[in-house]
C-alpha cells in the first residue's frame, strides 16, 4: 500500500493557486481543506483485478508470507513496514494552538504525512490518540509498532513528551520525537552556516536559547553535544543560558522539574540569575522557541557586536525581523515562509526518517543527528545572510541527510 494525495489521477485535479503572502491565508486554508476532505488516502500498489491476482495478493496466497514472518523471516521483505512511519500525537501542543485535543490535531498530522511522502517517499499515518495519560500512550505505541519501520512523536507537551520518548527507546525500530530532534538539527544547521557567513567559530559563542520546552531543551543540549553517545563529530558552543517564563534556568532555582533540574546542570555554566533581557547582555546568539512578542530591540541591541538572532515563535516571532535588524542583528532567522531565513523542521525529518528506514536502524542516535544537520549545512554551498539554509525544495536536502544517517548507521 502506499499514501497518495488526494487530487489522485482517478480523480479531478484541484486547481486552486494560493499566495503565499495571501491576507487571505485562514480562509483559504479553509477552503483547501474542505475540498479535499483529508489530505492524505491509501491506494493499492497493484489492484485484484482478477481472481489470479486476487489469490494471490490476499486468500490462499496470502498465508505464505504469514507463515514465513510467523518463523521470523521476511517481515520487511513482504509487507511494508520497511517504508512506514506512525505520526502519533496527543494533540496537547499543537504548533502555537496549544492542548486542541486529538480530533483538532489531525489536519497538522495529515499534512506531515504529505511531507513525509511528497519530500522522501515514505508512507507515514496520522495515529491521534485520544489520551493524554503518559502510561496509556507508550502502551499504544508500543501495540502498534508491529506494523511500522519508525515512529514520529508530534506534539506531545513537555515534560510529558520527554518521558514517553525515553521510555519507547527499546522498541527496535527508531522513536524519533521530531519537536525535539528535527528542530535542533535545523537550528544547528542555521548557526554553522551563519558562523560561516560572519566569519566565527562556534566554540566562541555565548547562546541564550529562550523556551524550556521540547524544542528549547534539545536545541541546548545538541549545542553543547551532549546525549548517550558523546559525540565529538561538532565543537560546542561557549555556553548556553536556557530562560523559561521565570528567567535563566540555574543551579539550584527553586520549583524546576526533573528535566529543568538535569538542564540546568548541562547548561549555564556561569550560573547566571536573571531575566532574558541580562542574559542576552554579550550573546552572540539568541534562539528563540517560546512566544511572540517578548524580544525587545534594546535587549538586541545589548547583545555582542552583529549578533545572531533566530526568533522561531510560530506564528508571530519573538521580534519581528525588521525590528531585530535595526537593533543591529547581522543575521536574522524566524519559523516563517514569508520571511528569509526559514527555520523549518521539514528539511530535517524527511532525510533523517529515509536514512533511518534505509539502514533499519533501531534507533536514532546523538551521532546521527549532529551528521544530518553537518549535511543540511553543507548542502548549502555558498551561504549568505539572507540565505543559510536550503530551501526544503532542494532535492539534495533529503539526499545528503539521508546518507549521512546511513553512514552513522
Amino acid at each position: 500500500m502506499k499514501i497518495k494525495i488526494t487530487n489522485s489521477a482517478k480523480k479531478p485535479a484541484l486547481k486552486i493557486v494560493y499566495g503565499i503572502n495571501s491576507t487571505n491565508m485562514s480562509s483559504e486554508a479553509l477552503e483547501l481543506h474542505s475540498k479535499l476532505k483529508g489530505k492524505i488516502e491509501i491506494v493499492p500498489k497493484l489492484e485484484a483485478k482478477n481472481k489470479k491476482l486476487l489469490s494471490l495478493l490476499y486468500t490462499p496466497g496470502v498465508a505464505e508470507p504469514c507463515l514465513e514472518i510467523s518463523k521470523g523471516r521476511g517481515l520487511y521483505d513482504y509487507t511494508m513496514k520497511g517504508n512506514s512511519v506512525a505520526v502519533v500525537s496527543d494533540g496537547s501542543a499543537v504548533l502555537g494552538l496549544g492542548n486542541i485535543g486529538a480530533e483538532a490535531a489531525i489536519p497538522v498530522m495529515e499534512g506531515k504525512a504529505v511531507l513525509f511522502r511528497q519530500f522522501a517517499g515514505i508512507n507515514a499515518f496520522p495515529i491521534c490518540i485520544k489520551t493524554q495519560d503518559p502510561d496509556k500512550i507508550v502502551e499504544i505505541v508500543e501495540n502498534i509498532a508491529p506494523v511500522f519501520g519508525g515512529i514520529n512523536i508530534e506534539d506531545i507537551a513537555a515534560p510529558r513528551c520527554f518521558d514517553i520518548e525515553k521510555r519507547l527507546q527499546n522498541l527496535g525500530i527508531p522513536v524519533v520525537h521530531d519537536d525535539q530532534h528535527a528542530t535542533a538539527i535545523v537550528t544547528l544547521a542555521a548557526l554553522i552556516n551563519a558562523s560561516k557567513v560572519l566569519g566565527r567559530s562556534m566554540d566562541s559563542m555565548k547562546v541564550v536559547v529562550n523556551g524550556a520546552g521540547a524544542a528549547g531543551s534539545a536545541i541546548a543540549r545538541f549545542l553543547l553535544c551532549f546525549g548517550d553517545d558523546k559525540s565529538r563529530i561538532c565543537r560546542n558552543v561557549k555556553d548556553v543560558i536556557v530562560c523559561d517564563s521565570k528567567g535563566a534556568i540555574y543551579r539550584g532555582r527553586e520549583g524546576l522539574d526533573p528535566y529543568k533540574k538535569e538542564l540546568a546542570e548541562l547548561t549555564n555554566r556561569g550560573n547566571f540569575k536573571g531575566m532574558l533581557g541580562n542574559a542576552l547582555e554579550g550573546a552572540d546568539v539568541f534562539i528563540g522557541v517560546s512566544k511572540g512578542n517578548i524580544l525587545k530591540k534594546e535587549s538586541v541591541a545589548g547583545m555582542a557586536e552583529d549578533p545572531i538572532v533566530f526568533a522561531m515563535a510560530n506564528p508571530v516571532p519573538e521580534i519581528m525581523p525588521k525590528d531585530a535588524l535595526e537593533a543591529g542583528a547581522k543575521i536574522v532567522a524566524t519559523g516563517r515562509s514569508d520571511y528569509p531565513n526559514q527555520v523549518n523542521n521539514v528539511l530535517a525529518f524527511p532525510g533523517v526518517f529515509r536514512g533511518l528506514l534505509d539502514s533499519r536502524a533501531e534507533r536514532i542516535t546523538n551521532d546521527m543527528k549532529i551528521a544530518a544537520a553537518i549535511a543540511l549545512a553543507g548542502t548549502l554551498k555558498r551561504p549568505k545572510a539572507t540565505e543559510i539554509l536550503p530551501t526544503v525544495f532542494d532535492r539534495n536536502v533529503v539526499k545528503n541527510i539521508s546518507k549521512a544517517i546511513k553512514d552513522c548507521a
